[in-house]
């Protein structure tokens, strides 16, 4: 007697298969999902840092004091020039990430001169050390940047 071969899969294979599928993603898309915050932190960190420094080869080049002032209400950045100098530039507020994908400590300004020195013109909080600030995500990573008073900015983790 000659039995065709079937073919396909049978419902209980395809169920072993469904659930296995169902367990590994249910490991899967929670690590994924702060892999993406912590890449939006160190993102966000980057976009900081690179301001900091591009605020003062601006001061630098124009010979004119530029400042950067970072606001935590909303997460973003700007910079803008002296009244003082030839050509006035106000920035745009530029986001350092995305909706509410990480927090700045403090309100933080910096003020660049023209010889490249840097400063805080704001006063931190009690305990915060002048030219310093964290950004934070949400799963609880955090950077913290540091300025030093020629621009170079360093960059810790807890």
């Amino acid at each position: 007697m000659n039995r065709r071969a079937t073919a396909g899969f049978s419902l209980i294979e395809i169920l072993v298969v469904v659930a296995i599928a169902g367990v590994l993603a249910a490991f899967a898309i929670p690590q994924t999902i702060n892999a993406l915050k912590t890449y939006r932190l160190n993102a966000a960190v980057s976009s900081a840092a690179a301001a900091i420094q591009t605020s003062r080869y601006l001061a630098i080049m124009n010979a004119c004091p530029y400042f950067i002032t970072f606001t935590p209400s909303t997460n973003s950045y700007q910079v803008t020039n002296s009244v003082t100098c030839t050509t006035a530039y106000t920035g745009p507020v530029t986001p350092i990430s995305g909706p509410a994908a990480v927090t700045i400590s403090r309100i933080m300004t910096l003020q660049f001169s023209a010889n490249g020195t840097v400063s805080e013109t704001t006063t931190p909080p009690n305990g915060v050390s002048p030219m310093v600030f964290q950004i934070t995500n949400s799963i609880g990573g955090s950077n913290t940047l540091t300025t030093s008073t020629v621009g170079n900015v360093a960059v810790t983790s807890p």
